[in-house]
């Protein structure tokens, strides 16, 4: 699998591999819907297919080739309505920008075909390296292309979640149950000691990091105790059958709103028939798996933990948890300093599902908390907002700054859909509190 380039010089080959990757990947993600789909919005504040097919190349032609390289792009007007994927606050919004006027499949195909030609070029021939310049220093508008096209694969992957099953097209093989089992204590508790923790990341080392990972630097964490698993379907259930919903007690005020307002009796992702559950998986309805991890809003997470009398971690706890280690170093991921392969976690799309906790134990931390890379991206308490020293990113300024407002928090891990090319220490997500359609999990936190 390509990595990022080095700071010193960009390996051109692998670039060019990486690129390949991410378009046959965002293609396949295409093919799995009914041509029917192509203008509606599986979610209604998002734009239409449509938008996501020809957003990911016009945004690499408006930030690569056009701004960073000088070039001239492909088509100015597709280029104008594809060029930002930001959530539309309303229906009237949306339609404000241009949903009337979507050009056909055909040709949004031929401007993709145009624009991963152009774009090959660039990083084939062009100076992508040019120290001190805003868009080119250590490659940066190459590392943003990349890397965002792997973002909205996970994108697509939780808007297609919401397409019927009749519109989608399952690959063949796949099975919705994974075939693994554990036999775990759900009970168990990991004691994590006091310790210093890395957040962030240095470009200077790994050749890029979106904006709100820097600067790096190092905080102290105090002594707690967490899940050394994800709180499971099953785990969440007692908080249903205890009628956790109907509490307000659990709940912060604008999310108890939230519940009453929307009638939200349970999580997003199980559907009740009669006494029965089931979990509403890419492909198909199956018997609610128990032993996987629940996928919850934030306030929901937030309730539940309340409710069992502990609380989120933080984003700080999350680090130390997942990167500390009793002899007081840091390591690069949970289970060492490399990558494996295969990876060693329900991420890199191994699967378009959860599977169950604990199903791979070679990706513990060194203080045995499990999965905290893969199987579900992971709430913390801690909201989104910049570190100190924070820079907006030249080539995509508006990426994070946009979002610290106060009403998102920090989501560590990887989902089953997350490349690992995005697994790093310092990576982060966010996502507002009552959002139910990202696959989000979390465990517990408390007091040693």
């Amino acid at each position: 699998m390509p990595q990022l380039g080095t700071p010193a010089a960009v390996d051109r080959a692998e670039a060019l591999a990486r690129y390949a990757l991410n378009r046959r990947r965002t293609r396949e993600l295409f093919d799995l819907l009914d041509e029917s789909m192509y203008y509606e919005r599986p979610i209604a504040l998002r734009n239409p297919v449509v938008f996501y097919e020809g957003h990911i190349p016009a945004f690499s032609v408006n930030t690569l080739i056009k701004k960073a390289l000088g070039w001239p792009g492909i088509d100015e007007h597709l280029e104008t309505i594809f060029a930002r994927g930001i959530d539309p606050e309303s229906e009237a919004t949306s339609i404000a920008r241009g949903n009337p006027a979507w050009p056909s499949r055909s040709e949004v195909r031929q401007y993709v075909e145009a624009a991963d030609r152009l774009i090959e070029k660039a990083i084939s021939t062009a100076d992508l390296e040019r120290p001190g310049d805003r868009m080119l220093d250590r490659a940066r508008a190459l590392w943003t292309i990349l890397e965002h096209e792997e973002m909205h694969q996970e994108t697509l992957g939780y808007i297609w979640h919401q397409v019927p099953y009749a519109c989608k097209h399952r690959p063949h093989g796949y099975r919705t149950e994974a075939a693994s089992r554990v036999q775990a204590d759900l009970s168990r508790h990991a004691q994590i000691p006091a310790g210093d923790a890395t957040l962030g990341t240095d470009p200077g080392e790994i050749g890029f990091a979106w904006d709100n990972e820097c600067p790096e630097h190092r905080v102290h964490v105090k002594a707690f105790a967490i899940d050394v698993f994800k709180v499971t379907n099953g785990q969440f259930m007692e908080f249903v059958k205890a009628r956790g919903y109907e509490a307000p007690q659990w709940w912060r005020p604008d999310d108890w709103a939230w519940i009453h307002d929307s009638g939200t009796a349970h999580p997003f992702f199980w559907e009740r028939d009669g006494d029965r559950w089931f979990w509403r998986g890419m492909f198909e309805r199956v018997a609610l798996p128990e032993t996987w991890p629940v996928y919850v809003t934030w306030a929901e997470a937030n309730a539940f933990a309340r409710w069992r009398r502990m609380r989120l971690p933080t984003e700080a706890e999350y680090h130390r948890a997942a990167f500390g280690t009793p002899e007081e170093y840091e390591r690069r991921y949970p289970w060492g300093q490399s990558m494996s392969s295969p990876v060693p976690g329900n991420f890199d799309f191994m699967r378009w599902d959860p599977e169950p906790v604990g199903v791979h134990p070679e990706g513990a931390s060194a203080f045995g908390v499990h999965d905290l890379i893969g199987n579900g991206w992971e709430w913390t308490a801690t909201t989104f907002a910049p570190f100190d020293g924070f820079e907006p990113l030249p080539t995509y300024p508006e990426y994070s700054a946009d979002f610290f407002d106060g009403d998102h928090f920090v989501m560590k891990g990887a989902s089953p859909l997350t490349a690992r090319s995005l697994v790093r220490r310092g990576f982060r997500n966010w996502f507002r509190p009552r959002y139910p359609y990202v696959y989000a999990t979390f465990r517990c936190a408390g007091e040693v």
